[in-house]
């Protein structure tokens, strides 16, 4: 990138907020959506390649890339409602920020995805992880109202146009790919009036037998997760229910509990509650690979076999009744391409979530069966990236 180049970045985003790395690339942190975009279309003019980053605690490497662009400097998060049951932040917000802030106007956020609670906004939209409160509340696109993003050609589109009433759907989960995520607004949801968790420890076919139980008697639960003993913290497989809601909720699913999986089940103290599900959520980032299946309940315990055999217990978790498993160790490019490829025929999605670059790049976020069932990559790539600006291995051996 040549010094006229540079200085013409500099107009654009502002001279604070753009570097030069020790590598030889350039790391900008925009204001605004608008300088987004006015960078973005630099970028799209000059055939620079672009990588973008929140706040760097989720990815395990960054990709190769003439201009990192951060989101961290849109940061901003109304300090009331934009409208009854809608906050609207920045995708550069830290998610606990977020959370903190809407306990304050009396609501709440349920977004728990895998992480630190630093991560922002934007990474989770784009990334597309949710955690086990999908069971309740529904998935990532349930909770987002409307959606602003930028194109690898410097457009700015908004949900909330008629045209691009797909945007939300399309853009959440594919990993910075086909846009820059700017804003969100999400959903307000009340404030529960009582958070409890209920577990037992076990062998894993009972375990997994007593959750699809509790998803067959529609019992008024937010999760049902099963956590291997890594991230179990304990000696074997456990299964927690979250309850999250009125304080007789609370009451019905104990008595409810009580005669699923053959009784065993303990309340958890809050403070191993709260260790239970937020330890769960950061530990994955202690390895460099994370990857989610799509799998229906009846044959998660075959699948979960087929996971094991393939790259080791690791740090697994499954919700049999929202379909999700995530697995979290560490593996290389050809361990998951087997797997990816003995889950074919079966047609469950493998989604690479975060690894290092050299293996996605193998590998790619998504396989021949991609969550959602969405349009193919090629024609999504040349609506949102046409010259494709935006560097991000949506499929494996795409060009870095």
């Amino acid at each position: 990138m040549t010094d006229t180049m540079l200085d013409q970045l500099r107009r654009i985003a502002g001279a604070e907020v753009v570097r030069r790395e020790p590598g030889g690339s350039v790391r900008v942190a925009p204001p605004s959506t608008a300088a987004v975009a006015g960078v973005m279309g630099m970028a799209h003019d000059t055939g620079w390649r672009v990588t973008v980053e929140g706040a760097a605690t989720w990815r395990a490497e960054a990709a190769p890339a003439d201009l990192i662009l951060s989101t961290r400097a849109l940061d901003d998060v109304d300090a009331t409602p934009v409208e009854p049951g809608v906050i609207r932040v920045g995708a550069g917000a830290p998610l606990e920020r977020v959370r903190r802030h809407t306990l304050d106007l009396g609501g709440w956020i349920p977004l728990d995805p895998p992480g630190r609670p630093d991560r922002t906004v934007g990474a989770v939209l784009s990334t597309g992880t949710d955690g086990p409160l999908r069971l309740g509340v529904g998935g990532l696109a349930d909770q987002v109202h409307r959606l602003t993003v930028v194109t690898g050609e410097g457009r700015v589109l908004l949900s909330d146009e008629p045209a691009h009433a797909d945007l939300v759907r399309l853009q959440l989960g594919t990993f910075g790919g086909l846009g820059v995520i700017c804003e969100a607004a999400l959903r307000l949801h009340e404030l529960p009036r009582t958070d409890t968790t209920w577990a037992r420890g076990g062998s894993r076919d009972r375990l997994t037998a007593a959750a699809r139980e509790i998803a067959e008697r529609h019992l008024p639960v937010m999760a049902v997760e099963l956590f291997s003993p890594a991230l179990a913290l304990e000696g074997e497989w456990l299964l927690a229910v979250r309850v999250l809601g009125p304080r007789d909720a609370a009451a019905i699913v104990a008595d409810r509990l009580a005669a699923i999986g053959g009784g065993g089940w303990f309340e958890l103290p809050p403070e191993r509650r709260i260790l239970l599900w937020n330890g769960a959520a950061r530990g994955v980032t202690s390895v460099p690979v994370t990857l989610r299946l799509g799998v229906l309940a009846e044959s998660l315990d075959e699948t979960i076999d087929t996971v094991l055999a393939r790259l080791g217990e690791g740090m697994l978790s499954a919700s049999p009744a929202s379909g999700r498993l995530r697995w979290s160790g560490v593996a290389d490019a050809t361990a998951l391409r087997e797997l990816r490829g003995e889950l074919a025929p079966r047609e469950i999605p493998l989604t690479l979530e975060r690894a290092p670059w050299r293996v996605l790049r193998a590998v790619g976020h998504f396989g021949a069966y991609r969550e959602g069932a969405g349009p193919p990559l090629e024609g999504l790539r040349e609506r949102f990236d046409p010259r494709g600006v935006l560097v991000a291995a949506l499929e494996g051996g795409m060009e870095p």
